[in-house]
């Protein structure tokens, strides 16, 4: 199974923000449409960073509540770890387990293309050991 399974099943849509913005805006987003990260952006629509709860909880250890006016840029993860459609959904599991991190952007040819959650990638492996289980007990009872 790949990451495009995923995107296939959830959509393409990519909450981004630009990194001039600030904390507070970048917190609104993730209120409004109940998500973890957001995509920090260039004008042309590079991916330049990401910016996710864990950011702004230590913005805001950091700093306090002046943390919540800084841009967007000054606290956003910069060494953005991404995917393609291609990459399997064990390999994306591990990386993601390893990195300690659960959002990943999908770039296609330079392009945001979507984005995968921890949540979206254990979904889509229990979905296919489901699968896989239901095939093994066909299997026994027509063997």
């Amino acid at each position: 199974m790949t990451v495009k399974t995923i995107l296939v099943r959830k959509g393409n849509a990519v909450v981004t923000i630009d990194p001039t913005a600030t904390v507070t805006a970048a917190a609104k987003l993730l209120g409004e449409h109940g998500i973890g990260a957001v995509v920090v952006t260039s004008a042309d629509g590079h991916t330049i960073g990401i910016i996710s709860e864990r950011d702004i909880v230590k913005a805001l250890a950091a700093r306090g509540g002046a943390g919540l006016d800084a841009p967007v840029s000054e606290i956003m993860t910069r060494k953005v770890v991404t995917c393609t459609q291609q990459d399997t959904i064990g390999e994306l599991m591990k990386q993601m387990t390893e990195g300690h991190f659960r959002h990943v952007p999908v770039i296609e040819q330079d392009r945001l293309v979507g984005i995968v959650s921890i949540g979206d990638v254990v979904k889509s492996r229990l979905e296919q050991m489901e699968q896989e289980s239901d095939a093994l007990r066909d299997y026994i009872r027509t063997a």
